[in-house]
């Protein structure tokens, strides 16, 4: 359960005056323009502009191997959109194969690379990327393996065709929630918004403790206590006030907590 005082940060929330404010971007914006959809489209076409790869290609690369999915994980622990093995993503830069723009820019550099090494050959650079150039080399063209041949058969087909990626929600993976943490540490100005965020997220961390209480798992002074905070997070006027403009709740929960203990320790400091 998250330790802060609300009593401290209902005062914090009454008194804006005393909020730090910054015309740089806040640490709340930087969240919610990382946790806004993003189109799998656009990165697709940024992707086929950077390494001078057809669109088309890439795309139907991504809809044989994940069907767009950026959070795939194949049985042989291929990841992402274009189904990067670990080795391979490392080698490419991909520091987190499920964000879906550092997947599909690591994919169209690799095929990139296979096309460049067997002349503009689509197919074997498919067969490639699919069973590995050694194999490639070993059979002097594509390898005689029916997932192989079904696989280049496939993609060119998809090639073809008219294919829409749609969007997606970036997930709240370990590295996301790393590098979150990382933003809290060193983000200097508070805004309203940052403590907007704070409060959202707290609520829903506050709910999930509210329903392991129902089930009874939760001892009688520690529900008061949990009802009392929450009871007074939902009379909070600033939050009544904007919540509906504020949707973002990507962190977890010892990102809430940390973020709490920011605004504690500022409003210590200001006392």
């Amino acid at each position: 359960m998250l330790e802060i005082n609300p009593l401290d940060l209902y005062a914090l929330s009454k008194n804006n005056h005393s909020l730090h404010t910054s015309n740089t971007a806040s640490f709340s914006s930087a969240l919610q323009s990382a946790s806004a959809p993003q189109s799998l489209d656009s990165i697709f076409q940024k992707a086929a502009q950077e390494y001078d790869v057809p669109v088309a290609l890439l795309k139907a690369i991504a809809k044989a191997e994940s069907n767009f999915n950026p959070e795939a994980v194949s049985s042989a622990g291929a990841q992402g959109v274009m189904q990067l093995m670990p080795a391979t993503a490392q080698s490419l830069g991909v520091t987190d194969p499920f964000n879906a723009e550092q997947n599909i820019m690591g994919g169209a550099k690799y095929i990139k690379q296979m096309l460049e090494r067997y002349d503009g050959d689509v197919k074997l650079a498919l067969a490639a990327y699919n069973a590995g150039s050694g194999n490639v080399a070993k059979y002097g063209g594509i390898p005689p393996f029916e997932e192989t041949q079904n696989y280049v058969k496939k993609v060119m087909a998809y090639a073809g065709e008219d294919l829409t990626a749609g969007t997606y929600v970036p997930s709240a993976n370990t590295l996301y929630q790393t590098q979150l943490e990382q933003s809290i540490l060193n983000f200097e100005d508070f805004t309203e918004n940052d403590y907007l965020l704070f409060i959202e997220s707290l609520k829903n961390d506050m709910t999930s403790s509210l329903l392991s209480v129902i089930n009874g798992t939760e001892e009688e002074e520690e529900e008061n206590q949990l009802f009392e905070q929450y009871t007074l997070l939902q009379n909070n006027a600033l939050l009544q006030q904007q919540s509906s403009d504020f949707t973002v709740s990507g962190l977890s929960s010892s990102n809430v907590n940390l973020l709490g203990n920011r605004f504690q320790t500022f409003y210590d400091t200001e006392q």
